[in-house]
């Protein structure tokens, strides 16, 4: 059997604690869409290897301050790529291929109700459609997460789709 390590659970608190805000902070520096959780997952990575790790756990406050200054370095870093990387289209090219402002505000208001939706799911329901959807594992390397069988995590995922698909059409 394996030694387990302490600062897997520090770690997730840590990210549930501060999700939103450092998801706001990388939205503010200009970072959209998925590329937001790219972000906040290379600044967990770069948290992990500094040199002051272990003793930043001991100090939450600290911890949280040095974790949004990565996520705004990050998010930075990450702008910069994607203009450097990304060719630039001739104006009339943009036209054909821009949803319109009503398809844009009807996703918008899809992706606020399905955030409603997941806030009124059970905590397991929420956390099983956050690794088996969000974090795509797999069945077993979620059930292995959350200490249950994969059958009941199958369970609980079918569960919360049906909550989440009534909620939606509600």
């Amino acid at each position: 059997m394996t030694p387990t390590c302490c600062c897997a659970d520090w770690i997730g608190d840590l990210a549930r604690e501060h999700a939103s805000r450092l998801a706001n902070i990388a939205r503010r520096e200009g970072i959209g869409g998925a590329d937001v959780l790219d972000v906040i997952q290379d600044a967990f990575q770069t948290l992990l290897g500094r040199v002051d790790f272990d003793a930043l756990r001991d100090r939450p406050a600290d911890a949280a301050r040095v974790l949004a200054t990565i996520t705004r370095n990050a998010a930075r870093n990450a702008r910069r790529r994607h203009h450097h990387a990304k060719a630039h289209e001739p104006l009339d090219g943009l036209t054909a291929d821009t949803p319109s402002p009503d398809v844009v505000v009807e996703r918008a208001e899809q992706s606020a109700q399905l955030a409603g939706c997941m806030q009124r799911l059970g905590g397991l329901h929420r956390h099983v459609v956050t690794l088996r959807v969000l974090e795509q594992l797999s069945g077993a390397e979620a059930a292995s997460q959350l200490g249950l069988s994969v059958g009941h995590v199958a369970v609980l995922l079918h569960r919360a789709r049906a909550e989440l698909a009534s909620c939606m059409l509600a």
